[in-house]
Parts: C-alpha cells; structure tokens; sequence
C-alpha cells in the first residue's frame, strides 16, 4: 500500500481523536469553571444545614465543615474534584444522603423526554410555519406568522407556562397542572404512557414556543434567501413543480442553518427547563439543580452542571453529523 493510500485509511480515525481530545480539554475546561464560579458564591450546605437545624454554634459548624470537607484550601478541593471527574465519580450528596450519580441519573429521564419532546414541538411546527410564510411571503398570511413568532420570542417562558396552565388546566381542566404522572392512579402499561403525555404536553409546548419562534423566522429567511439561487432559478426554468422545489431543493438547504441552530441553543433549552420543571413541577434535572442551588449543595450541582456540559457535547457532535447527511458536500473534521 502506498503512503497516500494509508494516509487516507488513518485519517477518519486521526480526526475522530482529535475530535475526542477537544472533547476531554472541553470537559475539563468546563469543570474548573463551573467549580471556581459556584466556590465564589457566599455560604455552604454546613450554612444551611446548621441554620435548619437551629444550632449555628461554631462547633457545630466546623464539624459540618469537616464532614464535608469545606475546612480544606480551596486547591485540594479542587484537585479531589478534578481527581473524581477524571474517574467519572461525581461525588456524593451530603443533603440528599445519595451519590450524585444516582441523582443525575434518577432525573435524567425526565430532562430528556421533556427536551426531546420540546425540541421535536419547536423544530417541526418551526419548519412548517417557516416554510409557510416564505411560500407566502408578502401575503397576509406571512404576515400573520411573523406576528405571532414575534409574540411568542417576546414573551417570558414562565409567563407562557402560567398563562398555559391557567387556561389549559384550570378553566378548562383538559390537562394535569403539573407533575409527570398521576402516582394515585396506579397506571401500568400504555395507560401510564398516556398518562405521562397528557402531563408532558403543556411543560413542552411551554419550553418550546420560543425556539418555534426562532425557528420559523430562520426558515423563513433561510428559504427565502434560497429561492434566490442559481440552481433554484435553473429548476424553475426546467419546468419542476413549485411544491417539489420548495420542499426537495429549498427546504432541505435552509435545513442547514436551522441545524445549527439547534446545536447553539441546547445550552439555552437547558437553562430554560429549569423554569418550566419549577413552574409544572417536573422531576428533571432542571428541578434538581434549583433545589441544590437554594440547598449549597455544590457536590450535586457540579454534577448537574457536568452532565448538563457533556450532553451539550454530545449533542454538538451530532449536529456535525447531521450536517454531512443533509449537505454531503460538507468534510466532518
């Protein structure tokens, strides 16, 4: 085998561990920021522990502090922190009497189906008015779902989710107020996944309207911008239907940055499922992390705030494979 013949069979696998070394350096890059912000923050759990327990003495301070190791220097914590990173041991949970792993991973499914669903919500319907608007664009109803983006980007996701929970729920009690699941009901089967739907819908509609609303004004730019090409005028001149050009040759193009897009803002649809988990009393880990916030406790909220980085990651990743499949054109490095 020639030079050039083995330099192009090993560089798939060179770029796939340089991939996975910027992968490790964002991680642990991740880490000690996330430890340093979290330490300047006034107050710890043995604070709060010992302010509940209504026995503030400095005895029983400084051996809530040592129990916890918060009597040590600032670097050795970090070092013990960074040591169990590097082992995937996430610490344990002083307040929750539990390993944080087991937390993260007890929470973590909620997270995931109400993001996923939000997500689906907000990139479909997105789409589909994006697309919409730009084949009527100028007409009223393009206007009508430029207006109504508009509105939805404008408005407080916590206020959508009361506003929702207000209509939906309490006038004319179609769906749960909050929670996962009907626990009293005892549901098994297909009658619980149904049960587990019913509560899902208003926490993902909620989450998802403002990214639907970004989606649809850059489908609609995206498409707009593509119908102006070359090789869309060429289509037209041949004489191909307008719906299959719209869909085959201008829809799958603005799907490109739309892609993007969803890579960028996963960080924001994570902070954004802490609101809603609060506000519909999802068990996720958005909820999680806004009771170790109040609580100190910062084992568990590194954890949080690592696993929440390293799905960011992973996520990413999966944009840049996606990418490839949508425009070959485009060299995954």
């Amino acid at each position: 085998m020639s030079a050039v013949g083995l330099i192009q069979r090993l560089a798939p696998g060179v770029r796939w561990a340089r991939r996975l070394a910027q992968i490790a350096f964002i991680v642990i890059g991740i880490a000690t920021v996330n430890f340093f912000l979290l330490h300047l923050a006034p107050g710890d759990a043995a604070e709060v522990m010992a302010g509940e327990a209504g026995a503030a003495t400095p005895e029983f301070m400084a051996a809530l502090r040592e129990q916890f190791g918060l009597d040590q220097p600032l670097y050795i914590q970090f070092g013990k922190y960074l040591g169990n990173v590097l082992t995937l041991n996430l610490g344990y949970s002083f307040r929750q009497g539990l390993p944080v792993s087991r937390l993260i991973l007890d929470r973590l499914p909620a997270t995931a189906l109400l993001m996923a669903a939000s997500i689906t919500f907000a990139l479909v319907a997105g789409a589909a008015l994006g697309f919409l608007a730009a084949r009527r664009a100028g007409h009223l109803t393009d206007t009508i779902i430029s207006v109504i983006a508009l509105l939805f980007y404008a408005t407080p996701v916590f206020w959508i989710g009361v506003v929702l929970i207000v209509i939906f729920s309490v006038w004319l009690d179609w769906l749960p107020v909050g929670g996962m699941a009907t626990i009293e009901a005892g549901y098994q089967g297909t009658a619980y996944a149904l049960d587990v739907g019913r509560h899902l819908v208003l926490p993902a509609v909620t989450l998802g309207l403002f990214h639907l609303a970004i989606y649809t004004r850059l489908t609609r730019a995206s498409m707009l911008q593509i119908y102006g090409q070359d090789f869309v005028r060429t289509a037209v001149a041949k004489g191909v239907a307008p719906g299959r050009i719209a869909v085959r040759h201008v829809l799958r193009n603005a799907l490109l940055p739309i892609v993007t897009m969803l890579g960028m803002q996963l960080g924001s649809i994570l902070g954004g499922a802490i609101l809603v988990e609060t506000v519909f009393s999802w068990p996720g880990l958005g909820r999680l992390a806004f009771e170790a916030l109040f609580q100190r406790d910062l084992n568990l909220l590194l954890g949080i705030l690592l696993a929440s980085s390293i799905l960011v990651v992973v996520v990413n990743i999966a944009v840049d494979l996606a990418y490839g499949f949508l425009d070959p054109r485009v060299e995954i490095s």
